[in-house]
């Protein structure tokens, strides 16, 4: 007969104990690097939303310049051929005329000065609402961040 025993050896209290802690502390390691993964993503996605707004608004903001312009120009057209017709007529039609025209004229150009003003005011309004929204969105990313590193290292806590 041999004297080695035939039942495995069995693990003591202590060493149990251990290795249950490990076996916590490495899955709360892991829930950790994946919620960290989770907002960096997070992260990024709200980025190139905030950037993709941005390229919006620019678009937005330059159609509205081209067409101020346009309409300046075509301001300028009506002018100038108001200017040739008020040449052609005579003396005291002239006068009537000319005035007529210097009214029209300024409130066309009162027209284009306040849709210019209006569209600068709406496109600024929309660039600080999306950079509102990118701000809020970093904020609730930063905070949810916060409060799982907080359970994981009350968790962790715990756990020693």
């Amino acid at each position: 007969m041999s004297n080695k025993a035939t039942k495995p050896e069995e693990k003591g209290f202590f060493e149990k104990v251990k290795e249950t802690i490990e076996e916590f502390w490495d899955s709360t390691k892991d829930k950790a690097e994946e919620l960290k993964d989770k907002a960096e993503d997070k992260i990024d996605a709200l980025k190139e939303k905030a950037a993709d707004e941005k390229a919006i608004v620019a678009k937005k903001a330059s159609e509205a310049k081209t067409a101020v312009v346009k309409k300046a120009d075509s301001v300028a057209a009506k002018v100038k051929t108001v200017a040739a017709d008020v040449k052609a007529k005579a003396d005291t039609k002239a006068k009537a005329v000319s005035a007529k025209a210097k009214d029209e004229a300024a409130t066309i150009k009162k027209a284009a000065i306040t849709a210019k003003a209006k569209t600068t005011a709406k496109a600024n309004e929309i660039a600080d609402t999306a950079k509102t929204k990118a701000v809020d969105a970093k904020k609730a990313v930063a905070t949810k961040t916060a409060k799982v590193a907080t359970e994981v290292k009350k968790k962790t806590n715990a756990a020693k």
